[in-house]
């Protein structure tokens, strides 16, 4: 429903014909509507090429259908708004550190929106940008990069020089309250489609995201929906929550719904276009396509009351809960789940010890989680379901009704118990082939399984379930090694 004055792009001087540059027009126009005490601000049909813009309190951007906002290319029409002078950001990497290097940004805004059917384009916002300054590499990168030549890894952290002028976000949110993003469309939005950082009150609804690497990331938010969205992230997570200090100081992520989603990890720009192609094998960590839901790996602050449910996950890694830098993971309910070509384990609980954070950050807590309906087809053989504390630090309380689980192929050798890797970057395969082929449990206390099936097309030499140091109350549980 569009309420309030309206402000046309077209008469403050935009052009909409893809050469031009109107970030200038949509940015009078956004003032204009500021200045009038709140309004919405439309862009007509058209193709709307743009730098930074600044969404500013009680204004609305409307994107049209058969709009479409293009981030231009850094060059001679000009270049995006600075990254904020924060000083070294010990603890972040460049993309979770800034704000105003995005193509649409506002900070310290209160019932602003972004709604239309039309599209944001991000052919000028880059994927890149430099890593965390962190002194302790050990869990700053997940183990499948760790024979990655430097060269390498020195085209995905670009340094700081590189990034003046550059976008590398579509939208970003800090310090924001009661936001609403609605109907619209992104392909490739750069680091983050949406970074959302310490933002109260965020309704996001019946987005289409196609993007070359994060897709939705809520960054210490508040009262959060997301609703009947599509997100395609092939090279990175899809919708995750995170507490990290980007802010530059702890803060929590609390009173979370996340309903009737889908993600996948199908080639860029193909979910899109309906043709859901599967050629590409490996995200740029080297391990396979991504695409999930996760909570983490970012935790340093705590993750309260977060609820998921009538998800499905479309060749992608599972669901994953990880918690390393000292946070609580908390009253997580996920129901209703499921997931289909499944890359690695269809559902990952981590509480880990990487402790990226200032001096005396001690291991967090995971506790309270409950997960009730998951089917996963298609999964991955080498990657059982793994829960995986720590054994001074154990997963507790975790609650398992009516788990599916059905596994291509199977292993011809037995696997040895993995190393405890306590400071690594967590990811299921950072323990390679699990030495239990369907359900693997590691120092966790309080966990009920009921009603759990794991099936396997051939034979495999590990056990089907495989508790250490985890006991386990269970009731109707069936394995069937045959084909499924």
């Amino acid at each position: 429903m569009r309420t309030g004055a309206t402000f046309d792009v077209r008469d403050f001087g935009a052009k909409g014909d893809g050469v031009a540059l109107d970030s200038p027009a949509i940015n009078a126009a956004i003032l204009a509507a500021e200045a009038a005490g709140g309004g919405m601000v439309i862009l007509p049909p058209g193709d709307y090429l743009s730098f930074s813009l600044r969404l500013k309190s009680r204004v609305t951007l409307v994107i049209d259908k058969g709009a479409t906002l293009i981030a231009a290319e850094k060059g001679l029409l000009g270049a995006y708004d600075p990254p904020e002078p924060r000083g070294p950001q010990l603890y972040q990497d460049f993309g979770h550190s800034h704000w105003h290097n995005s193509l649409i940004w506002a900070e310290h805004a209160e019932d602003i929106a972004i709604i239309g059917k039309g599209r944001i384009l991000g052919l000028g916002l880059t994927r890149n940008g430099p890593g965390t300054p962190w002194s302790k590499q050990a869990g700053e990168r997940p183990l499948s990069m760790a024979a990655m030549p430097a060269a390498d890894i020195g085209k995905l952290e670009r340094s700081r020089e590189a990034m003046q002028g550059l976008g590398n976000k579509a939208i970003a949110l800090a310090h924001c309250k009661r936001v609403r993003l609605d109907g619209f469309s992104i392909f490739k939005g750069g680091h983050f489609a949406l970074l959302a950082s310490e933002v109260d009150g965020l309704d996001i609804t019946d987005l289409s995201i196609d993007t070359n690497r994060d897709g939705l990331d809520l960054d210490c938010v508040r009262n959060a929906r997301v609703e009947r969205c599509r997100v395609n992230t092939p090279n990175d997570d899809a919708i995750v929550l995170k507490t990290s200090l980007g802010l530059g100081k702890r803060s929590n992520c609390e009173d979370i719904a996340i309903r009737d989603c889908t993600v996948s990890g199908f080639d860029l720009g193909t979910m899109l276009d309906g043709t859901r192609q599967r050629t590409q094998e490996l995200s740029p960590d080297r391990d396979r396509v991504t695409g999930r839901i996760k909570i983490g790996t970012e935790s340093n602050g705590d993750f309260r009351r977060i609820r998921i449910a009538n998800c499905r996950f479309e060749r992608s890694r599972g669901l994953a809960l990880e918690t390393v830098d000292g946070g609580a993971i908390e009253g997580v309910l996920a129901e209703n789940i499921t997931m289909d070509d499944v890359t690695t384990a269809p559902l990952f609980l981590r509480l880990g010890a990487r402790l990226r954070g200032p001096e005396g950050t001690r291991p967090g807590a995971m506790r309270n989680v409950e997960i009730r309906g998951l089917t996963a087809t298609g999964i991955d053989p080498r990657f059982a379901a793994i829960l995986a504390g720590l054994p001074e630090h154990p997963i507790e309380c975790v609650q398992l009704r009516d788990i599916d689980l059905a596994f291509r192929g199977g292993l011809s050798e037995p696997v040895a118990t993995p190393p405890e890797l306590a400071d690594a970057y967590p990811e299921p395969s950072m323990f390679g082939s699990t030495p239990a082929w369907g359900f693997w449990a590691r120092h966790v206390i309080g966990l009920d399984v009921q009603k759990l099936r794991l099936r396997r097309e051939r034979d495999d030499r590990r056990p089907p379930v495989l508790l250490d140091d985890a006991a386990a109350r269970a009731a109707d549980a069936q394995y069937w090694p045959e084909s499924v």
